[in-house]
């Protein structure tokens, strides 16, 4: 009996990580960030994923009522581009079980990190932007897929 029990235990351990297995196509959504701020839409472009922000708690901007802008933008030419349709993550390929070679932009400083993505279940979606090649000097923000109603 408790052989039996043990060999039920392992099945189900067994089934539950070949469910939980990540392909390349999961990332693919919408994902809402670690602060519960903004909705991020990855989708693939080609070979390639990258997401644009399709959702904000706050679409506009507190100091004059109209819509956000990508005020902080090195360039000054975009400047006056709404947050709302940017696109903010984009050149991942999937490789090692992980989406590698991309980059993140935040909006809120103006700055481009590099970035990986990777997923602990199909509902979470660790995105952490790192100073260029300098893994350790980063930060990893957890979004969590968004369902579609219906």
């Amino acid at each position: 009996m408790k052989q039996v029990c043990l060999l039920m235990m392992g099945l189900a351990f067994w089934a539950t990580r070949a469910t939980a297995q990540v392909t390349a196509d999961d990332v693919v959504g919408v994902w809402k960030n670690g602060e519960g701020t903004a909705m991020i839409k990855i989708d693939k472009n080609g070979e390639e994923y990258r997401g644009k922000i399709v959702w904000l708690k706050e679409p506009n901007d507190p100091e004059n009522g109209k819509p956000k802008i990508d005020k902080n933008n090195p360039d000054e030419a975009k400047r006056k581009n709404p947050v709302l349709g940017l696109i903010n993550v984009w050149g991942f390929k999937w490789k090692e079980g992980e989406w590698q070679g991309g980059y993140i932009y935040d909006p809120k400083n103006g700055k481009i990190y590099d970035c990986v993505m990777t997923m602990t279940d199909k509902s979470k979606l660790n995105v952490r932007g790192y100073i260029m090649g300098m893994t350790m000097f980063g930060r990893t923000d957890t979004w969590v897929r968004q369902v579609a109603k219906k």
